[in-house]
């Protein structure tokens, strides 16, 4: 089965992919009711490759159409009413549905194809190592039946050879290591993208026995949650079955860190680090509130982007301060030759206010700062790479005072240094135990987290001297936004009542869920309605019926730790163990 096709036509939407045979000749029958609903203005049409239904306009179709609607709103659409939903009319929520189920029937064609593409990439790649095995002995020998097949599939598809070889190289696993994933994947019940996160997750594996834990803990969760909150859970439950801790496969792959570039079009770089999460995502932040900060101190004046603010001044500056040397140059001789970097660094902050001086005594009127938040963060990183602190840029407070933020949850045996379980990086994933215990040394105040011995449901969160404790036990319970597949971390978020307070909700835990902003103005400003259940989940009804839940993920991150009984069992019989290491 190939892949969807769609196209858009002003006034209709048309969908074009094969499906059952049609009594015509085509590739899709519709039934008497789909086509009368398909045939109006503004209409769902469809059309096979061979020739099939498709919707036309006209005053009869369109009067047909919407008396149709009004029939399908009445017989099915059930508690929709008119004016329910001002925002959709019934003939619109009828088109809706209408285009949500061949959406799910196309996306369904589309999973099984992938997993028969993936049994066919399989097949090849055995063929490649049948052909192998008969070869000489020698690294070139082997890799070429997979090169050839790699390249004839390539010219077939019309895609690229590497992008085959991958697939050679990852089918094979997904088959035979991860059956009960792929068997998930041709029924349909999850994506492909699904499929790569569980499959990725769980590649370092030790055996099949500890895959098959994996798998039955990880894709029942993937058959309700988006790709993206799968990736994230199957890195804590690969963590959990491993034979090996999480420190230990944090120490082997920190041992990979390092720096990058891929150079792009247009004298345009891509400069990645790979290095500890909770570090990257620390820097991320700081150069956002550094961003957000020098775009709050701009005077009120009307924005002007020139020529010339398309690139920072520390950037300009650093450029302006050597002669035609390229400035990566300049810099390399300053640190590896012995020369001052320090003195280096100034010069290239101080080009740029010199410059500007020069063109103020010309009359030359000076360009207003326009950057937008990203180029913003892209200039003041540079800056602090190469003079080592932004120097040239000025906010509403000191820069250099500025901290990354992060929320970490760390069990009490791991913090106390009884095992190296690994802490949680709130919406991001798992972190090393050491790196969470020196963050927690350092803290003003922790938060205690009380958890329900078996569902792993929050209970409450306290402190010694409490302060704001709702809002405590709700940033733990959600972890992130609470709409339907986000990912934004609570930092980034509203506190949000499920109930308006206006029409009677109360200000408790049973009704509060953290929603990112977007997803907080579609809530109040669209159809889309939230119901809270207890235990914190939350019921979504889509303006076209569907109800999807939405359940914390404190619920799959605080499930008991198997240690804690026995290390309650230990501290009885030897009251003098050694304290905490922090």
């Amino acid at each position: 089965m190939n892949p969807t096709e769609g196209s858009v036509a002003p006034g209709a939407v048309q969908a074009r992919y094969p499906l059952a045979p049609g009594a015509d000749g085509g590739a899709f029958s519709m039934s008497s009711r789909a086509r009368s609903a398909a045939g109006g203005r503004g209409g769902v049409g469809a059309q096979g490759r061979g020739g099939g239904a498709e919707g036309r306009g006209g005053a009869g179709g369109s009067r047909a159409a919407t008396d149709e609607h009004s029939r399908i709103a009445a017989d099915e659409l059930g508690s929709f009413a008119a004016g329910s939903h001002p925002e959709f009319d019934a003939g619109q929520r009828a088109r809706l549905r209408a285009i949500e189920a061949r959406l799910v029937d196309g996306e369904a064609g589309v999973r099984a194809w992938s997993a028969e593409r993936a049994e066919l990439m399989c097949a090849a790649a055995e063929i490649a190592a049948e052909a192998a095995a008969r070869s000489e002995r020698n690294s070139r020998c082997i890799e070429m039946p997979y090169r050839s097949i790699a390249a004839s599939l390539s010219a077939e598809l019309r895609i690229s050879g590497r992008t085959v070889e991958r697939e050679l190289d990852e089918a094979p696993r997904l088959v035979h290591e991860f059956s009960a994933t792929h068997a998930a994947l041709r029924a349909a019940r999850i994506s492909r993208a699904h499929a790569d996160a569980i499959v990725r997750a769980g590649a370092t594996l030790p055996d099949p026995e500890a895959r098959a834990d994996y798998e039955a803990a990880i894709v029942p969760i993937a058959e309700r949650e988006t790709p993206g909150r799968t990736r994230h859970l199957a890195g804590v439950l690969a963590a959990r079955v491993d034979g090996r801790t999480f420190a230990d496969r944090h120490t082997a792959a920190a041992a990979d860190r390092g720096i990058r570039i891929i150079d792009l079009s247009d004298g345009m770089s891509e400069f990645t680090a790979t290095v500890p999460t909770v570090f990257a995502h620390a820097v991320k932040d700081r150069l956002l509130q550094m961003a957000h900060s020098i775009i709050d101190a701009r005077p009120p004046r009307q924005p002007h982007r020139g020529p010339g603010s398309a690139f920072g001044r520390a950037a300009m500056g650093a450029v302006q301060a050597v002669p035609a040397a390229t400035v990566g140059v300049a810099a390399g001789v300053a640190a590896g030759a012995g020369v001052d970097a320090e003195a280096a660094a100034g010069a290239c902050s101080t080009a740029a206010p010199e410059a500007q001086d020069a063109r103020e005594e010309q009359g030359v009127r000076e360009e207003q700062d326009a950057r937008k938040v990203q180029e913003l963060c892209a200039d003041v990183f540079l800056e602090l790479c190469l003079a080592g602190s932004p120097s040239a840029h000025i906010g509403k407070t000191a820069l250099g005072s500025i901290q990354g933020r992060v929320q970490i949850s760390i069990s009490m045996l791991s913090l106390m240094g009884r095992n190296d379980n690994p802490a949680t990086l709130a919406g991001i994933g798992p972190i090393d135990a050491a790196t969470a215990r020196a963050i927690a040394g350092a803290a003003s105040g922790w938060d205690r987290v009380l958890t329900h011995p078996i569902t792993g449901t929050v209970l409450a969160v306290d402190r010694y001297t409490p302060s704001a404790e709702l809002k405590r036990t709700l940033r733990v319970r959600d972890q992130h936004c609470r709409f339907l597949g986000c990912r934004q971390p609570v930092h980034q978020t509203d506190l949000d009542h499920t109930q308006d307070y206006a029409l009677g909700g109360k200000t408790r835990e049973s009704n509060l869920a953290h929603l990112c902003r977007r997803h907080h103005m579609l809530k109040h400003a669209s159809a889309w309605t939230v119901v809270q259940r207890p235990g914190g989940i939350l019921e979504w009804t889509s303006p076209t019926g569907k109800v999807h839940a939405d359940i914390p993920i404190s619920t799959v991150m605080f499930k008991p730790d198997p240690d804690w009984n026995d290390w309650l069992a230990a501290a009885d019989a030897d009251p003098g163990a050694d304290p905490p290491p922090f």
